[in-house]
């Protein structure tokens, strides 16, 4: 029996079958058809401008790797356009260390800067460091909370116009479903919001929400790129991988159910228009935007002196 041809191009054998679409794709269709989804999105939700500074995110796992190897291909076509990498030490030892090299090497390899900062220099504790000393709260709330504040402090150091982050599609529709799960209404309808509602905040931006997370890896292994494969030490024991678990279930039952969740998750944001941006402030400690009269980065960093 030969095996099936690529129904894009119809010369090539297939290499790749989508199920939510029927698509059977050779390599090179299916490389192009994921940097066109990069494409579609950035021209979708307005992300860039010609002239743009970008930071992005780089952890050195297959979803930054991608995304960078991408973008900096686009940007060609953009002269008056810059990037920059920017990736995050949480203090998770070999791990990390091995994450930093690979984002390292692709960043020689394509001529982006690379900007390292560490939870330790910010904060004074490693992610580790803060877990032993709260065991209650756990590391996943204590890194995403620190991640988010040092890549938006770092983006806006480097004067850039946009934070990327490698959000695939898989993360987003995870998100939505938590958001929604935990009973957080107002977080999960403000989601994706893409503005920059205060000045010291960088517009973020996710190109890859379009793309499922089995496919950004197969481009990553199809390209060469070198990523990272081991996992988070801590990645079992938060509350999203049950619900990636639960969602990879649905997807194979129900191909194409993580697109659904997204694209009517943004018709009922939509709707809501402008009752959802929210009200900042700035944090009476740090001087950073926050919702309320000091921001979750302090407070966190005041459980941790109590403990100390």
């Amino acid at each position: 029996m030969k095996p099936p041809l690529c129904t894009t191009c119809g010369s090539d054998v297939a290499v790749y079958h989508r199920p939510y679409s029927g698509e059977k794709l050779c390599k090179s269709c299916f490389i192009e058809s994921i940097e066109e989804r990069v494409r579609k999105a950035i021209c979708r939700y307005d992300m860039f401008e010609p002239d743009d500074r970008i930071a992005v995110a780089v952890s050195g796992g297959k979803d930054s790797l991608t995304l960078l190897r991408i973008l900096h291909k686009i940007e060609q076509r953009f002269p008056k356009s810059e990037l920059i990498a920017v990736s995050v030490d949480e203090g998770l030892g070999e791990y990390r260390t091995e994450a930093l090299e690979r984002a390292s090497r692709l960043c020689r390899k394509l001529g982006v800067e690379h900007v390292v900062r560490s939870f330790k220099q910010v904060f004074g504790y490693t992610v580790e460091e803060a877990a032993e000393l709260d065991e209650e709260l756990g590391p996943c709330t204590y890194c995403g909370v620190f991640r988010r504040r040092v890549l938006n402090v770092v983006a806006r150091e480097l004067g850039a116009d946009k934070l990327v982050t490698g959000h695939n599609l898989d993360d987003v529709a995870q998100t939505i479903l938590m958001n929604l799960l935990r009973g957080n209404l107002l977080e999960f309808m403000r989601f994706g919001l893409d503005e920059a509602p205060h000045p010291k905040l960088v517009r973020r931006v996710k190109p890859l929400m379009l793309v499922p997370e089995r496919e950004v890896a197969f481009y990553a292994y199809l390209t060469g790129i070198g990523f990272q494969r081991r996992t988070c030490p801590y990645f079992t024991l938060g509350f999203r991988n049950e619900v990636r678990n639960t969602l990879n279930r649905l997807e194979v039952m129900h191909p194409g159910i993580k697109f659904s969740i997204l694209r009517d998750f943004e018709r009922l944001r939509d709707a809501l228009g402008e009752r959802l941006k929210p009200s900042l402030r700035e944090c009476k400690k740090c001087g950073e935007p926050t919702t309320g009269e000091v921001c979750q980065v302090c407070r966190l960093l005041e459980r941790l002196e109590a403990r100390a």
